[in-house]
């Protein structure tokens, strides 16, 4: 790992919470990912799962975490089990967790090699009644790929017929969705290793400038400041692409007249950032550019506001695309006719503004949480209205990352990113 060790109190608290909604006599199994081949004997950066990180704060592979807050024995209530390391392994793969180290990452005492678990798990099964397993319950989720979770639960259930099985998904959701300080400290870090990379390429770039080369100093900006790189697959979309909302080619050259849509962020400690920016690629907005970046901007800043306790985000996306509307009929693009004759389940502001303004964003880009319940004080959202208009070859979408307060505004973890059309040109001409 590139990142500062994390203190285990942050990971104490996130086991302490989960305990909290167990039902009682239930066991709760956890497991890394896999280590994911590509061909031959190549293979993909492993990538731990978010799950067991959160609860552990264990970041390697061929790990499982068990929690059975009811065990008879105080020592079984939290075990860690994990790829035995020795000399050879250090040696070709570098070191692993030993049983110290799993300590002072976890805060868990009981920890056991990998070739015990079923020994062990012979012994807690017998005193357990429920047992809950972790499928992913991502409303986006692309399940297609067996993971070790998927073959460690298909086999679990085979052998263990008579136990009942409940899903920690829910619970996961449902915790993981507020974040506690040191996790928000966290992002704070990704966010500004974004800032960092932003600053830079603002110095660089101009017309004939490739999209990968913005892409290479991202980059190289985010792996000098510890980040492992990508919190996803950034998007360098100049001109025309910008108004494709996955465009991830990144391969074409930014022309004279063209504004660039840049939708990116550094992960940090598996933590995620997300930021959109567009800037011209000649350092000066047209003043058509100018006015529909406002336009998205002003939406922006309301839209900010209404992620406030209480809310349903259902109501809070009807409520931006009213706002979106208005900025839509002050830029000529849709018209009052429009709105009066729209089909309610595709407003007309849709056909500039087809996505929606805000997900949940921590551990995992599109983070979890639910979109059923209100949302709560300590839930982080991404905010990124746009407009797209494919007949001008200008797209412009703006995000940052906030923490939903108490009261008032959020706390905007973007807030020292330049975002203003002023601010960006000065920047970009300085």
């Amino acid at each position: 790992m590139k990142y500062d060790r994390i203190s285990n109190q942050l990971f104490i608290k996130n086991r302490a919470k989960f305990v909290a909604n167990l039902t009682p006599n239930s066991l709760a199994i956890f497991n890394s990912n896999d280590i994911y081949p590509i061909s031959a004997d190549s293979a993909m950066p492993f990538a731990q799962h978010r799950d067991i990180f959160y609860l552990s704060g264990v970041d390697q592979e061929e790990s499982i975490l068990v929690i059975f807050p009811d065990a008879f024995e105080e020592k079984h209530r939290e075990i860690l089990f994990l790829k035995e390391t020795n000399e050879h392994i250090a040696v070709w793969e570098g070191e692993k967790l030993d049983k110290d180290a799993a300590f002072k990452t976890a805060g868990i005492k009981t920890v056991f090699w990998l070739d015990q678990f079923d020994t062990i798990m012979k012994v807690l099964l017998n005193q357990a009644d429920n047992v809950y397993l972790n499928t992913n319950l991502h409303t986006r989720a692309n399940t297609e790929v067996e993971t070790r979770e998927d073959r460690f639960i298909a086999k679990f259930i085979i052998d263990n017929p008579t136990h009942t099985i409940l899903r920690s998904a829910p619970i996961m959701h449902k915790i993981r969705s507020i974040k506690e300080q040191e996790e928000i400290d966290l992002m704070q870090n990704a966010c500004d290793i974004t800032e960092k990379g932003f600053r830079r390429i603002l110095r660089m770039i101009k017309p004939g400038v490739m999209e990968y080369v913005i892409e290479a100093e991202l980059m190289h900006e985010f792996l000098s400041n510890r980040s492992s790189g990508w919190a996803y697959t950034p998007i360098i979309g100049s001109g025309e692409s910008a108004c494709v909302l996955h465009y991830i080619e990144n391969n074409k050259p930014c022309k004279d007249g063209d504004v660039i849509l840049m939708d990116f962020g550094a992960e940090y400690a598996n933590y995620s950032s997300d930021m959109t920016r567009c800037v011209p690629a000649n350092g000066k907005f047209t003043p058509r550019q100018k006015d529909v970046y406002n336009a998205v901007l002003r939406v922006k800043k309301s839209a900010e506001k209404l992620l406030v306790p209480g809310t349903y985000i259902v109501d809070y996306h009807k409520a931006v695309g009213k706002l979106m509307e208005n900025e839509l009929v002050g830029l000529g693009l849709i018209t009052q006719n429009d709105i009066d004759n729209e089909d309610p389940n595709w407003p007309a502001y849709k056909k500039y503004f087809m996505h929606g303004t805000s997900h949940y964003i921590g551990l995992d880009t599109h983070d979890v949480g639910s979109w059923t319940e209100p949302i709560k004080a300590g839930m982080a959202f991404t905010c990124e209205p746009g407009i797209y208009i494919p007949e001008e070859n200008l797209g412009i979408r703006l995000e940052d990352d906030l923490i939903v307060q108490e009261t008032g505004a959020p706390l905007n973890l973007m807030r020292n990113i330049p975002i203003e059309v002023d601010e960006i040109e000065a920047l970009m001409n300085a």
